[in-house]
């Protein structure tokens, strides 16, 4: 065997939503098996006075355990995170969240591209991004990030989205990011993280 061969194990995936995602991520959630092998972050805008509910609502969903990102909490395979209301959501070496109150991105905090612009630093090709509904175009500057790091890139289809900027920015600025339905949203990535390439 070849010893310059490397093995790319995926086991990331950061996600990026606002207005009309939720939908999209109860389908998501519902569908990953209980076995998935990656750790899941989530950026979703929310109202920074609105209620901490977002997280509870899918955990229902989910067979995996939902919670809200925490500081200094490590980020681990088989477990959903959640960016918190009015916090930046960031991983730093070597894989711990960071919640920070820095200014706000594309008018958002938290904001999709500082989950993935730091994912993608700190874990590099093991990172999948994937950009649901929003009507901003957070997100697509970070999966820039990611796939400049050897990351895989996904989008919500657009005509499937209820408000479709987000995942048409992305696509514009990533070319070629596939598009995914809330229904095939589970099956791809559970093939992304399950597939390792040498």
């Amino acid at each position: 065997m070849d010893a310059t061969n490397t093995q790319v194990l995926r086991d990331v995936v950061v996600i990026a939503g606002s207005r009309g995602a939720p939908e999209a991520l109860r389908h998501l959630l519902a569908k990953l098996p209980a076995d998935f092998p990656a750790a899941v972050l989530i950026v979703i805008h929310t109202h920074p006075l609105g209620p901490d509910y977002l997280a509870s609502v899918l955990a229902r969903y989910s067979t995996l355990p939902v919670d809200y990102g925490k500081e200094g909490e490590p980020v681990l395979p088989g477990r959903v995170y959640l960016a918190p209301a009015d916090r930046h959501l960031e991983i730093v070496s070597p894989g711990i969240i960071h919640l920070d109150d820095g200014p706000k991105v594309h008018l958002a905090r938290p904001a999709a591209d500082r989950l993935f612009a730091t994912a993608a630093e700190v874990f590099r090709e093991r990172v999948i991004s994937l950009v649901l509904s929003g009507g901003d175009s957070d997100g697509s500057d970070g999966a820039v990030e990611v796939r400049n790091a050897g990351g895989l890139s996904f989008v919500q289809r657009p005509e499937e989205a209820p408000v479709p900027s987000m995942p048409i920015e992305t696509m514009r600025k990533t070319i070629l990011s596939p598009q995914l339905s809330a229904e095939e949203m589970a099956d791809a990535l559970t093939k992304a993280v399950r597939t390792v390439n040498s």
